[in-house]
C-alpha cells in the first residue's frame, strides 16, 4: 500500500479485464484511487487503506457457486458509499440479502446479456445527474447471471430488457449497483456516471500532478538521501519523465547510461544525447555498443534469440557502465502503474497473472541496487501530464511507444546492416508524412517493417528487385488492444511513393490492417 496524502478510493478487484478502465476513469476526474485484488482486502486492510469511497469491479465468476468471491464483511457498515460494477452489483445483492439468478452458463437458467443494450429511467437518483437526456442511455452489458430480488432497503433506478435491475440503489447509504460497464467507451455517458459517484462521496479532486511531482520529489530525497542513483535510460516517454524528475529531486546525485544498441530510429541517439546531456546537464553515460550489438546480431532470424541476445547484451552493457559509478545504491526505473497491476496474482482466484514485472531484466538482483520507482503509481496518460508539469519537451512527451529489443523486431528474418539503413530511412519518410498530415497524436503507434522477401519492380527502364516494406499504425488505449488506423489511398498512395523514390533498396509498400488481436502490434 502506498504512502498517499490525498483522499483515496478503494477498487476491489474480482477479475475483470477492464477495471484498469475504471482507475482510468476516475484519475480522469483527479480522483486518486487503487486496485487491489478482492483477496487482499481484509477487514484490517480496509481500516488501513481508510477509503473515502469503494467501487466492486467486474469479475467473470458467478456469485451462485459456492465459494466465489466476495467483498469484506466489514465493507457495509464502514459508512462510506460504495459501486458495485455487473458482478460488483450482483456481489453487493447476494451479501445483503438480495437474491441473484445464475444464467445458463452457470446452470441457472437465467437470462444472459452480452454486446450493445438500451437502459431506460424507472425513478430519479443524484447518481444518474445527466444521464437520460433522451429518454434511454446506450450501456455494455457482459454479463450470464442477473439480479433477481432486491436486498433490503434497494429500489430500481434503471432497467433494460434483459436486466430488470439494471440500475438499483440504496440513496439512504449511498449504495449503488449497476449491471453494466460505465467504464469503456461503449457506454458513452458512463464517465458522467463516476463523475456523479465521486462528486457524492465528497471527493475534491485534489490529485494533480503538479502536486504528485512535489510530493514524489520529497519522497525520493526521503528514500535516496545522500546516496547515488543509476537510471537506465531509453529516451521513451517512462524513462525520460522519472530520470527529469529524479534529476530534479537529487540533482548530480543522478547517472543516466544510454545504450545506444544500433537499433534506434535515424537521429534517435543524436536527439536522447542532446536532450539530457546539453539541455538538462545531467550526468550522463553515452555507451555506443553498436558494433557488439550488431555483430552479435549478424545473420540472426529468429525472433526470441533476437530477444534474448538484445536483452543479454542490455544487462552486462548496463552492469559494465552502472559498476563504474562509485557510490550507486539505487536503481531508476520507469515501472507504471499498469505494470504494478498486471503484476500481482490472482492465485485461486478469477483471472491469471498477465505477466510478471521483470526489473530490467533482473539488474536489481545481479547488482543488489534497491530500486526507485517514482511513477509506479501513474497511468501512461498521467505520465505524460506529469512530463509537462516538468517542462519536457512535447516531442518527447508525444512520442510513440518504441520497443526495447528497438528495429531488430521490426526486420523479420536475417538481420543485418544493411537492412537496418534501409528500414530507417524508410521509417523517417513515414513518420515525416504522419507529421505532415497532422495525424502523428492521433495514432498511438507507427512504424515500418521490412519484410524478408524480395520482388521484382520496374523503375525507369529497367529491372529492380529489392525489398517490400510494411506500413503498420494502429490506434489503441493502452496497447492491449488495437486497431489499424484508417488512412485514405491518398495518403498510403502518396508514402508508397515517396518511399520508393527516396529509399533505395525498396520497391514495394503494404498496409497492414491487422487488429490486436488476433495480430500483435509489433511484427516479432
Amino acid at each position: 500500500m502506498t504512502d498517499i496524502s490525498h483522499d483515496r478510493l478503494l477498487i476491489i478487484d474480482f477479475g475483470s479485464q477492464v477495471t484498469q478502465l475504471i482507475a482510468r476513469r476516475l484519475r480522469e476526474l483527479n480522483v486518486f484511487c487503487e486496485i487491489h485484488p478482492y483477496q487482499n482486502v481484509t477487514d484490517a486492510f480496509l481500516a488501513e487503506f481508510a477509503p473515502k469511497a469503494v467501487i466492486l469491479s467486474g469479475g467473470p465468476d458467478s456469485v451462485t457457486r459456492a465459494g466465489s468471491p466476495r467483498a469484506p464483511k466489514a465493507l457495509f457498515e464502514y459508512g462510506v458509499p460504495v459501486l458495485g460494477i455487473c458482478y460488483g452489483q450482483q456481489v453487493m445483492m447476494e451479501q445483503l440479502g438480495g437474491k441473484v439468478l445464475g444464467g445458463k452458463i452457470s446452470g441457472g437458467g437465467g437470462t444472459a446479456e452480452f454486446g450493445r443494450a438500451y437502459v431506460e429511467q424507472a425513478n430519479d437518483l443524484p447518481l444518474l445527474d445527466g444521464w437520460f437526456k433522451d429518454g434511454k442511455e446506450q450501456v455494455w452489458m457482459s454479463h450470464g447471471d442477473h439480479v433477481s430480488m432486491l436486498a433490503p432497503g434497494f429500489e430500481v433506478y434503471g432497467t433494460s430488457p434483459n436486466a430488470p435491475f439494471a440500475i438499483t440503489g440504496d440513496a439512504s447509504r449511498n449504495f449503488y449497483a449497476v449491471q453494466f460497464h460505465p467504464e469503456v467507451h461503449h457506454t458513452p455517458n458512463g464517465a458522467k456516471l463516476y463523475e456523479n459517484f465521486v462528486k457524492l462521496a465528497g471527493f475534491s479532486g485534489d490529485w494533480t500532478m503538479d502536486a504528485y511531482r512535489e510530493q514524489a520529489i520529497e519522497a525520493i530525497r526521503e528514500q535516496v538521501g545522500d546516496k547515488k542513483v543509476i537510471c537506465g535510460l531509453s529516451g521513451g516517454v517512462d524513462s525520460s519523465v522519472a530520470a527529469v524528475l529524479i534529476h530534479e529531486a537529487i540533482g548530480d546525485q543522478l547517472t543516466c547510461v544510454f545504450v545506444d544498441h544500433g537499433l534506434l530510429r535515424k537521429g534517435e541517439a543524436e536527439e536522447v544525447v542532446t536532450m539530457f546531456r546539453d539541455n538538462y546537464n545531467m550526468q550522463f553515460i553515452h555507451a555506443d555498443e553498436q558494433e557488439l550489438f550488431l555483430g552479435e546480431l549478424d545473420g540472426q532470424s529468429d525472433p526470441e534469440t533476437k530477444r534474448k541476445i538484445i536483452g543479454r547484451l542490455f544487462i552486462d552493457v548496463f552492469q559494465k557502465h552502472a559498476s563504474e559509478i562509485e557510490g550507486a545504491e539505487f536503481l531508476a526505473q520507469g515501472t507504471l502503474y499498469p505494470d504494478v497491476i498486471e503484476s500481482v496474482s490472482f492465485s485461486g482466484g478469477p483471472s491469471v497473472t498477465i505477466k510478471s514485472h521483470h526489473n530490467v531484466g533482473g539488474l536489481p538482483e545481479k547488482m543488489g541496487l534497491k530500486l526507485v520507482e517514482p511513477l509506479r503509481e501513474l497511468f501512461k496518460d498521467e505520465v505524460r501530464a506529469l512530463g509537462r508539469e516538468l517542462g519536457l519537451p512535447p516531442s518527447f512527451i508525444g512520442r510513440h511507444p518504441f520497443p526495447g529489443p528497438g528495429l531488430a523486431i521490426r526486420c523479420p528474418g536475417e538481420i543485418t546492416r544493411p537492412k537496418l539503413e534501409i528500414l530507417r530511412e524508410a521509417d523517417a519518410v513515414y513518420i515525416d508524412q504522419i507529421r505532415k498530415h497532422g495525424l502523428y497524436d492521433e495514432i498511438w503507434q507507427a512504424f515500418v517493417a521490412i519484410l524478408p522477401v524480395r520482388t521484382v519492380g520496374v523503375m525507369g527502364d529497367g529491372r529492380t528487385y529489392d525489398f517490400a516494406c510494411a506500413l503498420r499504425a494502429v490506434t489503441s488505449v493502452d496497447g492491449m488492444t488495437a486497431d489499424y488506423y484508417p488512412f485514405t489511398h491518398e495518403f498510403l498512395g502518396e508514402t508508397a511513393t515517396r518511399i520508393i523514390n527516396e529509399v533505395p533498396g525498396i520497391n514495394r509498400v503494404t498496409y497492414d490492417i491487422t487488429s490486436k488481436p488476433p495480430g500483435t502490434i509489433e511484427w516479432e
